[in-house]
């Protein structure tokens, strides 16, 4: 019980599109490099599970909404999620598991952003565990940003991360990811790198629009460049044409009118801090990649 009671899982995000009927499932996972295990057992357990992936110790599903009930085998189909739903402002996240597999639900109560933890089954030892975990319901944010810096001094990624940090600071959700993305290394109007960058949010509901207006205000007062412009995407993941886009920027150069026409396609809103166009390209660019870190890393001869 000492060792239950010194464990747990550090953070808990639930990310909402309920147009869609999906959400994306964040935990930080108390080991120092997650386990994969976890991912291996619900993806292969559980039809709500869309897909799984592991970054360190942050687990991430996309989750269907709704019910399925699990068959459990030892070793086979272990452990998982049996059902997701909204409850007025509150993700119910209902998990399930054998033996060890169960005991993480425990281990879930004292997680930064939990609301409340309800144990159905107490699991442990060779004993079946169930219960629900019960989060804020959130919105994902994705922010492309691009020329904040000149020739003399600056750098995108720095002013980025700044701002990541100061958005979780005043309270407005969680800064969530942080992605550099090579764009065409022939671009002759580029600083010297040709990169923009995306930052992901986990935000509460009432602030999606107020943070908008914070970036823009915040880059405005520190960027050094006129250029620069920021895109906002609300969704849980970016779509096709928006990730064609960024491979096709990687690649050769593109036109604002490429960028603007991708936009208005995805619902992405674009917005110029200064007066000039240029930095919209690259904006826009960063958001298709957003998730795929080694991806956006690449140059265009390493693409496959």
């Amino acid at each position: 019980m000492i060792v239950m009671e010194n464990i747990s899982y550090k953070r808990i995000v639930a990310m909402v599109d309920e147009g869609l009927g999906i959400v994306e499932l964040v935990e930080e996972h108390p080991c120092p490099n997650g386990s994969q295990w976890v991912i291996y057992q619900y993806r292969r357990t559980s039809p709500l599970v869309i897909s799984a992936w592991r970054e360190g110790n942050k687990h991430h599903f996309i989750l269907k909404i709704g019910r399925s009930r699990l068959n459990l085998v030892p070793s086979i189909s272990a452990a998982g999620i049996e059902e997701v739903y909204i409850k007025g402002e509150n993700v119910h996240v209902h998990y399930v598991g054998l033996a060890g597999g169960g005991v993480g639900i425990e281990l879930r109560k004292g997680a930064e952003n939990v609301i409340d933890t309800v144990i159905l089954e107490k699991g442990g030892g060779s004993k079946l565990g169930r219960g629900i975990v019960i989060t804020p319901k959130m919105e994902k944010l994705i922010v492309g940003i691009d020329d904040t810096d000149t020739k003399e001094k600056g750098a995108t990624w720095v002013l980025a991360h700044e701002i990541g940090k100061y958005i979780e600071s005043k309270g407005f959700g969680y800064y969530m990811d942080h992605t550099i993305v090579q764009l065409y290394p022939g671009n002759p109007n580029k600083t010297q790198n040709c990169v923009s960058v995306a930052l992901t949010f986990a935000v509460y509901p009432k602030y999606k629009y107020k943070v908008k207006e914070v970036i823009r205000d915040f880059i405005k007062e520190r960027s050094l460049s006129d250029k620069t412009a920021m895109a906002l995407y609300y969704g849980i993941t970016p779509s096709k044409s928006m990730k064609i886009f960024t491979n096709k920027a990687k690649e050769k150069m593109v036109s604002i009118e490429e960028a603007i026409g991708v936009a208005e396609k995805n619902n992405i809103e674009v917005v110029k801090i200064f007066d000039r166009e240029e930095g919209i390209i690259g904006a826009v660019a960063a958001l298709g990649l957003a998730e795929h870190h080694d991806i956006a890393a690449k140059l265009p001869e390493d693409m496959e």
